[in-house]
């Protein structure tokens, strides 16, 4: 797990080498043919991706982005309309039924479908009409980690070149330097905290709420701790009832509109007596995990969660844990 995840930034510069051509060719047809309605479709880690692209899409192109459940096409046989929508997939090994039925129906239904993948052979690839290799090299650790990265960066690029912002697509360029600074960041504060932690809420918000998604199901998939994760809006409600004396919250502010008030909150449960975890770039008050600015605050959640895996992984192992075997799980799995 440690060395794939170490591997990212390679992988983050050899997709955007290979794949500039497909973004923009892609990029272009969109504008031409701007879908009437967007659908992602993915489970687990690469949901949490979808839902990074999802919001970009929305916030800077103004369009509504919908997950779909994919089971209303594979258990519950919806006459679902094509026409006129957009499907975009998100998978490593490409192997789900769930990702493949869907994608294959809308493809056939005269829909618009696009995936995401890092095996371009599989049968989710065979699926779609447009497909962009993740090109993160083979990954063998059950926990995904440079895919996961590959697909955050797949899903910016092609959101720079359907916008034609030419700031996002520079910093794009320059997210490999950033990210092996990343990860190579001091983010030792977690272990002294969540070794014998065994119950953590991840908070985010905006587009880091997918990178607090990604996080907390890897506490729970390497380090077996109950991590869930909360909006910084959302954890005022029911959940706020749990935080006490001693509560782990490890919360992410990035930069942008809602690291403000990500910030009161941590401010707020560290004077509740909670263990508060901050995630935020050098220089932030109590600051203890920080954060690599990258060129554009939309590509910093992408900088936190690389500072994140090798810190997990440490982790797992401190809590006796083998992170690259975790309990129950398979690399593949096929869902319906």
């Amino acid at each position: 797990m440690l060395r794939e995840a170490l591997e990212a930034p390679e992988a983050v510069a050899r997709q955007l080498t290979l794949n500039e051509g497909l973004y923009r060719e892609f990029g272009a047809w969109l504008r031409e043919q701007p879908p009437q309605s967007i659908l992602t479709l993915a489970r687990g880690s690469s949901d949490h991706a979808a839902h990074f692209m999802a919001y970009l899409v929305m916030a800077r192109l103004g369009r509504l982005v919908a997950s779909l459940p994919m089971s209303l096409l594979t258990l519950y046989q919806s006459p679902m309309a094509c026409a006129g929508v957009l499907s975009l997939a998100f998978s490593q090994s490409g192997q789900s039924p769930d990702l493949v039925e869907p994608t294959r129906f809308f493809s056939d239904g005269g829909a618009c479908t696009a995936a995401f993948v890092n095996h371009p052979e599989s049968p989710l690839a065979r699926a779609a009409q447009w497909v962009f290799p993740l090109h993160a090299g083979a990954e063998t650790s059950v926990a995904a980690t440079k895919s996961f990265i590959a697909q955050l960066v797949a899903g910016a690029g092609l959101v720079a070149c359907w916008q034609q912002d030419e700031d996002l697509q520079a910093a794009l360029t320059a997210l490999p330097e950033v990210l092996s600074r990343a990860a190579a960041a001091d983010w030792s504060a977690g272990l002294a905290t969540l070794t014998r932690a065994e119950r953590l809420f991840v908070i985010g918000r905006g587009p880091g709420l997918s990178v607090a998604l990604e996080a907390a199901l890897k506490f729970k998939e390497t380090c077996g701790i109950q991590a869930e994760a909360f909006s910084g809006a959302e954890i005022m409600h029911g959940p706020m009832a749990l935080i006490d004396e001693d509560y782990p919250l490890l919360v992410l502010a990035l930069r942008g509109p809602a690291q403000a008030g990500l910030l009161a909150l941590a401010d707020q449960m560290r004077e509740r007596g909670a263990r508060v975890l901050l995630a935020a770039p050098e220089g932030t008050p109590h600051v203890n995990l920080p954060i690599v600015p990258t060129a554009s605050t939309d590509l910093d959640p992408i900088s936190a969660i690389q500072s994140f895996y090798p810190m997990v992984e440490a982790l797992a192992r401190a809590r006796g844990m083998n992170p690259d075997h975790p309990p129950y799980l398979a690399k593949v799995t096929r869902t319906h």
